[in-house]
């Protein structure tokens, strides 16, 4: 089983802790902000805390439909949450599992470091093509610059 770690940061200007707690409300924001790639995002099993299942409908701007993911953990005094897709055509057809770990970090400047690793274990010999990993932060980097603006347009809601 083939396993690469896709790895994405991104400086930004808003503290560590709000870029956390905008985060936390990916499931309102994301389809808000980026329709063309989310559609809803819905809990399916729990109550959307660690251990919820949750199911992603995407958009008409990505190639695939559906994914399903586990809440792995949450830890807000670190700053840092982590997911597993485990089902749907997100996974391309040749990935097992892809486990999202996002952290943020806050910088000297009052801003902070978004860092957000896909680790994605792949069936038998399968490997991912070139472009994936290209493809992957690409859309990772766009979706935290849209939930990133809307945090700044949004500055007096309460996430």
């Amino acid at each position: 089983m083939a396993v690469v770690t896709i790895e994405v940061e991104v400086t930004s200007s808003l503290p560590a802790p709000k870029l956390f707690k905008v985060f936390s409300h990916f499931d309102t924001i994301a389809p808000k902000v980026e329709p063309e790639t989310f559609k809803t995002v819905s809990v399916i099993q729990g109550d959307g805390g660690v251990g919820s299942i949750k199911n992603i409908t995407y958009g008409d701007g990505v190639p695939y439909t559906t994914s399903k993911h586990t809440v792995d953990a949450i830890d807000s005094s670190n700053l840092s949450l982590s997911y597993t897709v485990f089902e749907g055509d997100a996974l391309l057809g040749i990935i097992d599992s892809a486990t999202h770990h996002i952290k943020f970090i806050p910088s000297s400047d009052g801003g902070s470091i978004y860092k957000h690793a896909v680790v994605c274990k792949c069936k038998g010999d399968a490997k991912l093509t070139e472009d994936t990993p290209k493809l992957f932060k690409e859309a990772l980097k766009k979706t935290f610059k849209a939930i990133e603006s809307y945090a700044i347009a949004h500055p007096d809601e309460a996430y």
